[in-house]
C-alpha cells in the first residue's frame, strides 16, 4: 500500500505553503475481524491497500465503528446515525443525532454497537439547536465552548435499533452523559459528574446502565477525574485512565494520567504499570491485555501492559488490531504521521522533502534540575545562524520529536530552532510536572534561559544578538514573560496569549485551571497578589522587544483581551507591537488561510528584525 505522499521534490525545502497544507493519517477503524482497516488521510477515509477515498463514507463522517461481526460499519455524519452494509454498500440512515456546543472534558468515544450487533449505543442529544437568545442570559458557570457560547443542551446516552428506529434516552436529565462503551455484557459504560454542581468541580466517574431495564449505577467513586471507559472482551473488567487529586481542571491538567483497570461490577481499582512515572494515554482492551501510550523524554511510546511495544524517537497513536497484526499511526520530526505496524512503516515516502533533523539537547538548569530539549539546524545558512526559542503551550504539555511542520519551515528559511521542556512540561515524570505549579515564570523562566545560554556555548554558529522568541497559549504566555524580563530577544511573536492572570480567570473558558494551579481561588488569601506578581503585564515597563500578537476572535481558552491589555501597553509606552485579529478562529487556526497568513507573518516578522 501506498499513502499519498507530499506534493515536493526530493530535497525541496519546507515553505509556509507546504507546512499548512500538509496531510496526514488520522484515526485508525479496524477490529481483528472487520472487513477493512480504514484509516482517515486529511478529511477523507480511506482503506488499507487503496490510495483512493471510501466513496461511501461521507469525508466528514465521524466515529466509525466496525460491527461485532465486522460487516457493518456505523457512523454519525450531518445530524444523522448512518449505517454502512460493506459488501452490498446499502447506507441506511438509523436516527437523528445531534451534538451540543457545551465543552465536555474527556469526551471520548461517541458511538459503539451492542454485543449482538442488534443495536448502537450513542452519546449526543435530540434536541436541535436553539434559537439564538438576544440578550443572552447566563446562569452556568461553564457557560463557554472553544469558539462561542454553549447552547445548553445536554448530552445523553441513548440507544436504537441498528436498523433504523426512534432512539430511546437511557440516562436522567440535568446534567451530561457520555464517554461511553457497550463491547460486552449487558451494560453500557460511561462518564457523567455527579456533583451538586457539575460546573464548579471537575470530577467524572464511571457509569454503567442497563438498557433492558433502564437501571443505572455508579461504579467509580472517586475525587479524581476518570476518562475513557473501556469493557474487556469477557465483559468482566473495565480499563480507563485517570488521575487521582481532588482539585484538577477541565483543561491543562499538571497531574499525569495513568491507566487502571477494574472489575465491571465495582471493588478493587488495580494499576496496570504502577512502575510507570509517566503521563498516559488512550487505554483499550488487546485480548486480556491494555494498550496504552505514554509520554517519555519527547516520544510517545506503545505499551502493552508493562511492555514498551514500541519506543521510537517519535510519537505513536490509534493502535488497532487487524487480523493478527498491530496497526499504529507513527509520526517522527521528518514525517507527518503515517500508517505503521509493528514491523515498521506500511507506505515509506513521506521524507519526499529537506529536513532539518532535531539534535537533543541535555542541560543542568539553576538548581541543578536536568531539563531537556530539541535543538533543529538551519538549512543552507550562510555565516552566523538567527536563533528562535520556540515555547510550547500546557504549562504541562511537551515539545518532542513528532514532525513539526513550523520548525522545519523556519529552518529552510535559514533558523535555529530551539524547543525546550522545562519544568511543568509532562513526559519526565510527576516531580517534574508539578513543577511550574504556583509560579508560572519562575522556575520555567529560568530553565528556558539557561537552554538558551547552554547552546550559544554548544553552537558557537549561532549569532547571540539575533534571538527571537515565540509561542503559543501558555508559550504565548512565556512569550509575554520573556521580553518582560530580559531584552535579550530582539523579536517575539506572541500567540493567543495570556498577560493578565487575574482578568485570564475571569475571562477564560476554564477558570479552574487558576485555582488548580494557584493555591485556590483568587480572593482566597494572598492570591490576588500572586496572580499579579505573575502577570506579564505587570512588568510591562520594562519590555523593549518589538511583539506580534495573533490571536483568534473567538477564542474563548483565552479570550482576545488578553492580548488587547499587553499589546495596548506596550504601544503606549512606544515599544513596536502589532496585533492581528483572525475572525472565526478559536485556541488554534483552523481555517487553512489563516493558518497559512500566521506563518508568513510569523516568518516576516523575524525576517525584519533578525536578518
Amino acid at each position: 500500500m501506498m499513502l499519498p505522499l507530499l506534493l515536493l521534490a526530493l530535497g525541496t525545502p519546507m515553505t509556509p505553503e507546504a507546512a499548512t497544507g500538509l496531510k496526514e493519517a488520522g484515526e485508525i477503524v479496524a477490529t481483528r475481524n472487520s472487513a477493512a482497516l480504514l484509516f482517515q488521510y486529511g478529511n477523507e477515509w480511506r482503506t488499507l491497500g487503496s490510495t483512493a477515498p471510501v466513496s461511501d463514507i461521507p469525508r466528514g463522517a465521524s466515529s466509525l465503528r466496525w460491527s461485532p461481526d465486522g460487516t457493518r460499519l456505523a457512523f454519525i455524519d450531518k445530524d444523522a446515525l448512518w449505517v454502512l452494509a460493506w459488501q452490498s454498500r446499502n447506507v441506511t440512515k438509523v436516527c437523528e443525532v445531534r451534538q451540543s456546543t457545551a465543552y465536555l472534558a474527556g469526551f471520548g468515544n461517541r458511538l459503539s454497537w451492542s454485543p449482538d450487533g442488534t443495536w448502537l449505543t450513542f452519546a449526543g442529544t435530540l434536541e436541535t439547536a436553539p434559537a439564538l437568545q438576544d440578550p443572552v442570559v447566563i446562569t452556568r458557570i461553564l457557560y463557554k465552548s472553544r469558539t462561542s457560547l454553549s447552547d445548553n443542551r445536554r448530552t445523553h446516552i441513548f440507544v436504537v435499533p441498528a436498523g433504523g428506529g426512534t432512539p430511546k434516552q437511557l440516562t436522567p436529565d440535568g446534567r451530561d452523559q457520555y464517554s461511553l462503551d457497550w463491547s460486552a455484557g449487558d451494560e453500557i459504560v460511561y462518564l457523567a459528574n455527579p456533583e451538586k454542581d457539575p460546573d464548579a468541580l471537575h470530577n467524572l466517574d464511571i457509569f454503567a446502565v442497563n438498557p433492558a431495564t433502564g437501571a443505572v449505577r455508579q461504579i467509580t467513586r472517586t475525587p479524581g477525574v476518570e476518562t475513557n471507559p473501556r469493557i474487556s472482551p469477557d465483559g468482566k473488567q473495565i480499563a480507563f485512565t485517570a488521575t487521582t487529586r481532588p482539585i484538577t481542571t477541565i483543561d491543562s491538567v499538571a497531574e499525569d494520567t495513568h491507566v487502571w483497570v477494574m472489575p465491571m461490577g465495582g471493588g478493587t481499582v488495580r494499576e496496570v504499570n504502577p512502575k510507570l512515572d509517566r503521563r498516559c494515554f488512550g487505554a483499550q482492551w488487546d485480548g486480556d491485555g491494555v494498550l496504552y501510550t505514554a509520554q517519555d523524554h519527547g516520544k510517545s511510546v506503545l505499551f502493552r501492559n508493562s511492555e514498551r511495544l514500541v519506543d521510537r524517537e517519535g510519537a505513536v497513536s490509534n493502535p488497532a488490531r487487524f487480523g493478527e497484526k498491530l496497526y499504529f499511526l507513527f509520526t517522527d520530526a521528518k514525517r507527518p504521521r503515517e500508517l505503521w505496524t509493528s514491523d515498521g512503516p506500511v507506505a515509506p515516502g513521506n521524507d519526499a522533502y529537506e529536513a532539518s533533523k532535531p539534535e537533543v539537547v541535555q542541560y543542568r538548569s539553576f538548581d541543578g534540575v536536568e531539563v531537556e530539549g530539541l535543538f533543529y539546524p538551519p538549512l543552507h545558512t550562510e555565516g552566523r545562524w538567527p536563533m528562535i526559542l520556540s515555547i510550547h503551550g500546557g504549562p504541562h504539555g511537551m515539545s518532542g520529536f513528532a514532525f513539526n511542520p513550523a520548525a522545519q519551515a523556519f529552518a529552510a528559511k535559514g533558523y535555529a530552532m530551539l524547543f525546550l521542556n522545562p519544568r511543568g512540561s509532562s513526559g519526565y515524570g510527576q516531580k517534574f510536572s508539578d513543577g511550574c505549579v504556583n509560579n508560572w515564570g519562575g522556575g520555567d523562566y529560568k530553565d528556558l534561559m539557561a537552554g538558551v545560554d547552554y547552546v550559544l556555548k554548544k553552537y558557537p554558529q549561532i549569532d547571540p544578538a539575533r534571538l527571537g522568541v515565540m509561542g503559543g497559549s501558555y508559550g504565548g504566555f512565556m512569550t509575554n514573560w520573556v521580553v518582560t524580563q530580559t531584552t535579550r530577544f530582539k523579536a517575539a511573536v506572541s500567540i493567543a496569549s495570556v498577560s493578565n492572570m487575574i482578568s485570564f480567570y475571569a475571562t477564560s473558558m476554564y477558570q479552574d485551571l487558576v485555582h488548580a494551579e494557584f493555591n485556590g481561588f483568587p480572593w482566597e488569601g494572598s492570591n490576588y497578589e500572586t496572580l499579579w506578581r505573575w502577570s506579564p503585564l505587570k512588568y510591562v515597563k520594562s519590555a523593549t522587544t518589538p511583539v506580534l500578537f495573533l490571536h483568534g476572535e473567538q477564542d474563548h481558552d483565552v479570550h482576545i483581551t488578553q492580548a488587547e491589555e499587553m499589546y495596548t501597553a506596550l504601544r503606549r509606552r512606544g515599544v513596536e507591537a502589532v496585533l492581528v485579529r483572525y475572525p472565526r478562529e478559536g485556541h488554534g487556526f483552523r481555517e487553512p488561510a489563516h493558518r497559512l497568513d500566521a506563518m508568513k507573518r510569523e516568518l516576516d516578522w523575524f525576517d525584519q528584525r533578525l536578518r
